[in-house]
């Protein structure tokens, strides 16, 4: 026997087809009869560009709980500005700061550095650790190491460059009480391993690298344990010269 064809050319499996295509063709016209989407506008402000910074370092920039993200409230304008730079241009190392950094230019930089250096806000008690208790020995040597260095090891003392309260210096020494351990001591590792640099000749890094493990210990214990003095701010320019040659120091803008 022959099979029967279809009395309609093309078959159910044409129909089938045809009614495909016909729907295609209607949603492409939906599609194309639709409003186009408004694209977003994200003002070009200050407040916009200092949103990332405070959900990562808190509210006004006085620092998160967590203890690897520091106060950026009070340091001086040149020492933020210089750091906002070392993200940017691969000097210092973290994705997040580079990504929110890649785009900006250096006088959005300076005005966001300029913000944060004018807030005059008190800081808290001494900055927590993370159940790291350091003896009374260690926290001795930290003191020495803050305030008289060591010689023999060729370590200037800390307050000979961030100021004799360790409150900082202008134009661009940052202080370095009210900092957590865990962040002190992380950037000290930064330093000494190559993940953080700063303008040459980089002073910090030549330090950090004669510090022995304990040593860096000690002194981040001994910081992050001290009270912050009321109003405390950046000495004023220094009148002698620094211990090392420091790029950050001589040349602190662009």
């Amino acid at each position: 026997m022959r099979r029967r064809r279809n009395s309609a050319p093309g078959g159910s499996g044409a129909a089938v087809v045809r009614g495909l295509l016909a729907s295609v063709v209607c949603a492409a016209s939906s599609v194309g009869a639709a409003a186009p989407l408004e694209p977003v506008q994200v003002p070009d402000t200050l407040a916009q560009r200092l949103q990332p910074c405070m959900a990562c370092h808190g509210t006004e920039g006085r620092a998160s709980p967590q203890g690897y993200l520091p106060r950026i409230a009070g340091k001086p304008a040149a020492y933020l500005f210089q750091q906002l730079l070392n993200f940017r241009d691969g000097r210092r190392s973290n994705s997040a700061m580079a990504g929110f950094l890649a785009l900006q230019r250096d006088d959005y930089l300076r005005e966001m550095a300029g913000y944060f250096a004018a807030l005059d806000l008190p800081y808290p008690g001494p900055a927590q650790t993370t159940g790291v208790a350091a003896s009374p020995a260690e926290l001795a040597r930290g003191a020495q190491l803050a305030h008289r260095g060591d010689p023999a090891r060729g370590l200037p003392a800390c307050s000979a460059c961030h100021g004799s309260a360790l409150g900082g210096m202008l134009p661009a020494v940052p202080g370095l009480l009210g900092l957590p351990r865990d962040y002190l001591i992380a950037q000290l590792g930064a330093w000494q391993t190559g993940q953080r640099h700063a303008t040459a000749p980089d002073c910090m890094a030549e330090l950090s690298r004669r510090l022995a493990p304990e040593d860096a210990s000690a002194v981040a214990s001994w910081l992050a344990a001290q009270p912050v003095p009321p109003g405390l701010k950046a000495a004023a320019t220094r009148t002698t010269a620094a211990p090392l040659a420091c790029g950050s120091i001589e040349r602190p803008a662009r």
